[in-house]
């Protein structure tokens, strides 16, 4: 398949074998090609520059794009997959991941240091800026060559791109800049360390309602059954299947979805959905979070843990301009004024408050404290695509 707009951009099965069905949406938009793999794993012959260090930009380019991995590249703004065409002021790559029981890249890259330093010395060829390395701190990958190391530490979302860029360079208006995951940036490394195309990720599997916990290996897309099962509480009519984390990850159904391409982790939380309550609201909840101390649980200290379902306790609001957004959200925006903006359709005032360098995972804890209900991330979206067509 390639991009309607950059037919350069082509999307490229993770594996060989035949394709068996196609299901399609609204107005015949593609939601899914399901591929049987042979087990053979071939790929069309491509040829990779020796050293990434000393190769041509314009054939690493063109390699990634032949390969199907450009579209693990994204750009600010707007958050959507990188723009062949434009050569971005720098690139930033996020060594991180703070999200709920998100894996550990530290553990992910060990043994495939070679890799990743191959991966990032070909980013770095193709920017006449810099390549941020965001790393956590005291991480080993602090040692890693040809790249601006930011070494980060605190909670969520301080791994987010977004967040480093943010403290370290700001995007303005005209200026344009690639992100990326070290995950996704293993698939460049592989292309010149292997000579082979390989989608093989490492994931965690997660959450209170998986019965065995850890890594696995898988290939983007494959079936979530193939890695759950037998891993999680019997009764899956219960249970909430989640491909990513519990803020930015997406309701898949355990029999028939597949792992998410930018995904590295499954996450398995109870749907909530039996759940009965006499006067909950009016109970000391010893067992219950609460980010505004509306229960007694927050006597227990910051250390204990919860088990947390998927019912969001309430119907949606007016915004309430309070605060709460900011004591989440670790930078110089204005979150609530934003999101006024976006919903007012006012881009002079989106352009203003900092739309450009942000992306809807930034404002997910947001959502996650807000008392209106609102799907923040949603609106976010919402304005970027917005903003995206005024503008091309």
């Amino acid at each position: 398949m390639w991009d309607k707009v950059h037919p350069e951009i082509r999307l490229v099965a993770p594996v060989s074998g035949e394709v068996t069905a196609v299901h399609r949406g609204e107005k015949r938009k593609v939601l899914s090609v399901v591929v049987r793999p042979d087990g053979s794993s071939d790929s069309e012959p491509f040829d990779a520059p020796k050293s990434p260090a000393t190769a041509e930009p314009e054939a690493i380019r063109t390699l990634i794009l032949q390969t199907g991995i450009w579209p693990y590249i994204k750009q600010r703004p707007y958050d959507r997959v990188a723009d062949p065409t434009v050569t971005p002021r720098d690139i930033f790559v996020s060594a991180l991941d703070t999200a709920p029981l998100a894996p550990d890249f530290d553990y992910v890259v060990n043994g495939q240091e070679d890799t990743l330093q191959a991966g990032l010395a070909a980013l770095a060829r193709l920017t006449p800026g810099r390549v941020y390395l965001g790393v956590r701190r005291g991480s080993p990958l602090r040692n890693m060559q040809g790249v601006e190391v930011v070494e980060l530490e605190g909670p969520h979302p301080a791994g987010n791109v977004g967040v480093i860029i943010n403290h370290v360079k700001p995007v303005n208006k005209g200026e344009t800049v690639w992100t990326l995951r070290a995950a996704d940036v293993l698939f460049i490394g592989r292309l010149f360390t292997a000579g082979r195309i390989d989608f093989t990720r490492t994931v965690a599997l997660v959450g209170s309602e998986m019965t065995e916990r850890g890594y696995v290996k898988a290939i983007v897309g494959c079936r979530i059954n193939s890695l759950i099962e037998e891993r999680t509480k019997p009764n899956l009519a219960a249970l909430r299947i989640i491909s990513g984390n519990v803020l930015t990850g997406h309701k898949v159904d355990p029999a028939t979805g597949w792992l998410g391409a930018y995904d590295t982790q499954i996450t398995a939380i109870p749907e909530g959905n039996d759940v009965n309550e006499f006067l909950g609201w009016g109970m000391p909840g010893l067992g219950k979070y609460s980010m505004s101390h509306s229960y007694f649980s927050w006597l227990m200290g910051s250390k204990k843990e919860y088990t947390l379902d998927a019912r969001i306790k309430g119907g949606r609001r007016a915004m309430i301009m309070s605060g709460e957004y900011d004591r989440v959200f670790p930078m110089d925006i204005y979150p609530e004024y934003l999101l006024k903006a976006i919903i007012a359709y006012d881009i002079d005032k989106m352009e203003a408050l900092g739309i450009y360098e942000v992306a809807p995972e930034d404002f997910a804890l947001c959502e996650f404290v807000d008392t209106s209900k609102i799907e923040i991330q949603r609106i976010v979206r919402g304005g970027l695509d917005l903003l995206y067509k005024e503008m091309n």
